[in-house]
């Protein structure tokens, strides 16, 4: 049973960092990548980064490149943000894709498996 709980969502305001975290386990992720997306209110699910377990590397979506820094240690992801603005405010979710296919990493239908969701609001 694969189980991923993220964690460290909140409020901050524009230009501060916050860093988040997606505990996984119940299998291992050796081919497998760990995808973070975020939903904001009345707006599709959209991607924000992905890791492959094994080599590391990181994607990353265009809205989010050089302000955000996707992470592993064992047994969790971690999603650095920084420099952040009112357009990042949303539900993170931490998910698994078991498919290892990096062509389809940033389609939440890839993934298998979601956490229940982390709330990150920015606003002054």
């Amino acid at each position: 049973q694969v189980q991923l709980v993220e964690s460290g969502g909140g409020l901050v305001q524009p230009g501060d960092s916050l860093r988040l975290s997606c505990a996984a386990s119940g299998r291992t992720f050796s081919q497998s990548y760990v995808g973070w997306f975020r939903q904001a209110p009345g707006k599709e699910r959209e991607f924000v980064a992905a890791i492959r377990w094994n080599s590391r590397h990181t994607y990353y979506a265009e809205s989010v490149k050089g302000r955000f820094t996707i992470s592993r240690d064992t047994a969790k992801v971690y999603l650095q943000m920084n420099s952040m603005k009112p357009d990042d405010t949303a539900v993170y979710y931490c998910a698994l894709d078991t498919n290892g296919i990096l062509s389809t990493i940033r389609v939440h239908g890839s993934y298998d498996y979601w956490g229940q969701g982390t709330q990150v609001t920015v606003s002054a």
